[in-house]
């Protein structure tokens, strides 16, 4: 409407041009016009992107919780002088950053969900916001993985010494030591080792598991 028959067929290549995409012409355009779900589609795959990424984050911050009670399994770069209420303590600052970047575009999806869901008959006159939110959303995923990438992830370490006490500390030898001793005698020993404070090693070892066993089980 309102424009010459050939300008969207002489427009489209200069649109392929200056965008570097290979763009096409909606095949009916009342339709694409009329319901614009594609954007909520691509909405949808941001979110997810922002979910996953904001999941990976807050595994980091749980296995780098402490420095003594929390997991520290995991050593994050320091890139803060510390915590403005625990002095010297060290806050995720980056994970918390791709978290709370995350919320936002999973809030913008909804913002676009809601958008497309507002047209009425033959138009959709929300289509500004929708722009707004999902160059917002593509441009906080961009800037968040890089700085995840680069402040964070480049530099993690494990704990070896924490991991390793850890480990020794699990009940989850019982599982292994069962298929050796039977269950029976797996079950006695992990007993005997909760109520004593005692490692399943210390107390296996006290019932005649040889210390070559639960190394191979460790």
């Amino acid at each position: 409407m309102t424009t010459h028959p050939q300008f969207s067929a002489k427009l489209l290549p200069i649109l392929c041009a200056l965008s570097g995409e290979s763009l096409t012409i909606a095949e009916d355009l009342i339709d694409g016009t009329q319901n614009i779900e594609g954007y909520v589609a691509l909405s949808d795959t941001l979110k997810v992107a922002a979910v996953s990424l904001s999941k990976i984050a807050n595994d980091i911050r749980l296995l780098s919780s402490g420095p003594r009670a929390g997991i520290g399994e995991l050593i994050i770069p320091v890139k803060q002088n510390g915590s403005s209420i625990m002095p010297g303590k060290i806050n995720p600052v980056i994970p918390e950053i791709v978290n709370q970047c995350a919320f936002v575009v999973i809030g913008n999806n909804v913002t676009i969900t809601m958008a497309a869901e507002g047209g009425q008959l033959e138009l959709n006159a929300f289509e500004p916001v929708i722009f707004y939110k999902l160059l917002e959303s593509f441009n906080l995923l961009e800037k968040s993985i890089t700085t995840f990438v680069d402040n964070c992830l480049m530099d993690i370490v494990a704990n070896e010494a924490r991991c390793k006490e850890l480990l020794e500390q699990s009940m989850y030898l019982s599982t292994s030591l069962s298929e050796t001793v039977g269950y029976a005698e797996a079950a006695s020993i992990t007993k005997r080792a909760l109520s004593s404070g005692k490692t399943i090693r210390e107390v296996a070892q006290e019932e005649g598991v040889s210390e070559q066993l639960m190394n191979t089980l460790v």
